[in-house]
């Protein structure tokens, strides 16, 4: 393909994974770098192994970051193994993990003395979604900088629409996006409780709300996990609404802005991580608050 792109790939995590093998499958040539030796693995030999994160990134056009949190980004640009000092001004770093506003505008004006192309965009839509490149991708950024990734973005979005200028937009977006997604993953796992408690069957009472006013995204997909009561099976894991509720909160709190539904759900997941389940399908909210004494 004519605009075929040298990419550097930093994290293979459940999402990492699919995105970069979908990318690699368009054309692009995709070396990549990932702590746990088996996720490298798994995507070969259609995208191929770095030793390290430095190797992974030297000489690319691109460098597509999806690790886990702000913290690890900070440590994959600027740590003891940092990539930063081997950009050059005209590498364009695309970062897509969701770690709030304050991250990627801090990693940004960081990296400004070794390249200033940067865009900020968070994905959403699932693992699944992720293998078939259907992802919705949250852009910002100027202008220039995403031309630069338009065919990266083509191979792993459905849609990718520009929702601001500045790095940091993207964040602001996903932290709506999450917010709503916590909330109702929540109020899915709170009425079926509910439901339980009261005696229904909870296959029927996901098959027939399901039909009304009441369905959502996340009461249909989480809904039909927690009627299944299969956990182990991690296809979004507890811990990370740990994360992205505190990346939520920690945004309201930034502007001022009350965000009630959003703490309560918050507080759910972090009394999940309490008892252990954060490793678990982030399902398991509903077996947690049916619980009984």
């Amino acid at each position: 393909m004519s605009d075929s792109l040298k990419v550097g790939w930093i994290g293979l995590g459940a999402m990492g994974a699919p995105m970069a093998l979908v990318t690699a499958q368009a054309g692009h040539e995709i070396t990549a770098f990932d702590m746990d030796p088996a996720a490298l693995e798994n995507v070969a030999p259609l995208v191929a192994s770095a030793s390290t994160s430095r190797d992974a990134a030297t000489g690319a056009d691109v460098v597509v970051i999806m690790v886990a949190t702000g913290a690890q980004l900070e440590a994959v640009l600027f740590g003891e193994d940092g990539i930063a000092e081997v950009l050059s001004p005209e590498t364009t770093v695309l970062v897509m993990s969701t770690v709030g506003p304050a991250a990627v505008e801090s990693s940004a004006a960081r990296l400004a003395s070794y390249t200033t192309r940067f865009v900020d965009a968070p994905v959403s839509g699932g693992v699944a979604r992720a293998g078939t490149g259907d992802l919705l991708v949250m852009v910002g950024g100027s202008a220039e900088d995403i031309s630069r990734v338009h065919s990266l973005l083509d191979a792993m979005a459905s849609t990718y629409p520009v929702v601001g200028s500045r790095v940091g937009d993207g964040q602001r977006f996903k932290v709506v996006n999450q917010l709503l997604c916590g909330v109702h993953i929540a109020a899915a796992g709170e009425a079926l409780a509910l439901a339980e408690s009261m005696g229904l069957d909870i296959a029927q009472c996901h098959e027939v709300l399901n039909a009304g006013a009441a369905q959502s995204f996340m009461f249909n997909d989480r809904g039909a996990r927690m009627v299944e009561g299969n956990f182990d099976e991690v296809k979004s894991a507890l811990n990370i609404f740990v994360k992205d509720m505190g990346l939520v909160t920690d945004a309201a709190r930034a502007v001022e802005q009350p965000v009630p539904l959003a703490s309560a759900a918050e507080q759910v997941y972090l009394r999940g991580r309490r008892e252990g389940l954060g490793r678990k399908d982030d399902s398991v909210v509903f077996e947690m608050l049916k619980k009984r004494a």
